[in-house]
């Protein structure tokens, strides 16, 4: 099947959706596969602190991290840079536990509730969020919570 037809397939699918009444149930296995996952087949994965409500970070999923971050319990993503697979925490300690998954309405982005275990930053700061912009200027709104060279002791990686 073509990408494009697969593609207004899944749009289709997603439409369908927007009637279901609350507490009716899909097959895991039937949403994942109509995820509308991008060219390099990968979703955007928005990270949230589960009792705060906290925005963390936004990174990328390809179907094999999602179905490792379910399995697990523990979020893994896609790395772009790295080229590979990583778990959250796998290097500097600052893990994710998955308390929820939400799926927006078009099947195009994820929501991660989840337990943070220090800072999400690469930056060692909380929230990778961290700049604000407020009458056209850009402050700085949060300080590392330790320094950001304990996170990564043989150097930093880039997510």
């Amino acid at each position: 099947m073509s990408k494009k037809i697969q593609s207004q397939e899944n749009r289709d699918f997603w439409q369908t959706q927007e009637a279901r009444a609350a507490g009716q149930c899909l097959a895991l296995s039937e949403v994942l596969e109509r995820l509308r996952w991008n060219d390099q087949g990968l979703v955007p994965a928005i990270a949230q602190q589960h009792d705060s409500g906290e925005v963390l970070m936004l990174a990328w999923m390809n179907r094999a991290a999602l179905e490792q971050t379910l399995s697990s319990g523990w979020v893994s993503y896609w790395s772009r840079s790295r080229g590979r697979l990583w778990t959250k925490g796998e290097t500097s300690g600052q893990r994710q536990r998955l308390k929820s998954l939400a799926i927006d309405c078009d099947g195009d982005a994820l929501l991660l509730g989840v337990d943070q275990q220090g800072p999400a930053c690469h930056t060692a700061r909380r929230s990778c969020f961290y700049f604000r912009v407020e009458d056209g200027t850009v402050t700085v709104a949060s300080a590392p919570l330790l320094d950001p060279a304990s996170l990564y002791p043989g150097g930093r990686k880039t997510s």
